[in-house]
């Protein structure tokens, strides 16, 4: 039985080795290893030996088996690789042909604007912050002088969320709706001075042309002794000049928050008609793109700081609509729809 083994191996591998396709490799598989094949027919007539015997011819058997399946993968290569030669002979290759071009990707227009409004802050000194974006009432509100009864607190503007995760007493947990929380965040493990932007994305329950539920803003905050409003204007003066252009010219209205006292509203000049009045300014000449003002002094007792000893200011504005400004988007949907035709234009 073993003398037959052997032979049978020697016979497979000579065989395998005069294979030239596919073809000649497969009748030499079915030859040995098919159900009928001579391998098989000697591993079948196994029981026949004597018990003393099978242990020692069944290891030669699974030995020879075992070589010749390694045979035939190797001579499947080699036909496989002599096959693909010959097709190749018969092909003509122009290397002189341009390659083909892949279509490149392109950064989303909120992800170029808000680096770039982060990136001008900080070369005016400011170091950037970041917050959770789901934040507790305390943070997002209480802190910020936004009281109970505040419109902002409505269902309808807020995103509330379960809260069960929160330690007891620590108020309604919600979605953030701005990045202010950073600043009372940031003012509570950091001793003036301060001076940082605060990018991120926050919530609402708007949805629109010009509004989305998820959308993004910068907060900026400067505290240190004896910071005036003269230093607000000249520093946000500076990033509409650096964001829109050397020309632009901006205006400061009074307005109100409930975090900033005084507060405006600050305008720049129209970057469609350059301050001629247009549509998209409605005639005024003039483009509403952030709110500022001086730290309130109740937001400084919640942050820890003594209001009598340090002033600051704080700005915040919305990157979307500076992305719709710089590049002259009417709906501000469509930079969330993925479509690859309009953001390729950027």
């Amino acid at each position: 039985m073993e003398q037959k083994l052997n032979a049978l191996l020697a016979a497979a591998k000579a065989e395998l080795e005069r294979a030239q396709g596919p073809d000649q490799v497969e009748a030499a598989r079915v030859r040995y290893l098919g159900k009928k094949g001579e391998l098989s027919a000697v591993l079948g007539g196994m029981g026949k030996l004597p018990p003393e015997e099978r242990r020692a011819v069944g290891e030669i058997a699974n030995r020879v088996k075992g070589e010749v399946e390694a045979l035939l993968a190797d001579a499947t290569a080699r036909a496989q690789d002599a096959a693909l030669d010959a097709e190749l002979k018969g092909q003509k290759l122009d290397v002189t042909l341009p390659g083909r071009g892949r279509p490149q990707g392109r950064r989303h227009p909120v992800s170029q604007t808000l680096d770039d409004i982060v990136a001008t802050f900080a070369r005016l000194g400011f170091d950037v912050a970041h917050g959770p974006e789901v934040e507790v009432d305390w943070y997002n509100f209480e802190a910020l002088n936004v009281p109970a009864d505040h419109p902002a607190r409505d269902m309808q503007d807020t995103f509330y969320v379960d809260g069960s995760w929160l330690p007891k007493g620590a108020g309604p947990a919600l979605l953030r709706t701005h990045t202010s929380p950073v600043q009372i965040r940031l003012m509570q493990k950091q001793p003036p001075p301060v001076r940082a932007v605060m990018p991120g994305r926050v919530y609402r329950k708007d949805s629109d042309v010009t509004h989305t539920p998820m959308f993004h803003q910068v907060e900026g905050l400067y505290v240190d002794k004896k910071v005036t409003f003269a230093e607000l204007k000249g520093t946000l003066d500076a990033f509409a000049r650096a964001f829109f252009g050397a020309g632009v010219k901006t205006r400061f209205r009074p307005s109100f928050f409930p975090f900033t006292e005084p507060s405006a509203e600050v305008d720049v000049s129209c970057v469609m008609c350059a301050g001629k009045g247009c549509r998209v300014c409605k005639q005024t000449g003039w483009l509403e793109v952030l709110g500022s003002g001086m730290v309130h002094p109740n937001v400084f007792r919640h942050a820890g700081y003594a209001p009598g000893e340090v002033t600051g200011f704080a700005f915040g504005m919305g990157v979307e609509r500076l992305a719709m400004l710089r590049y002259q988007i009417d709906d501000l949907r469509t930079m969330f729809e993925n479509d690859a035709r309009f953001l390729a234009q950027f």
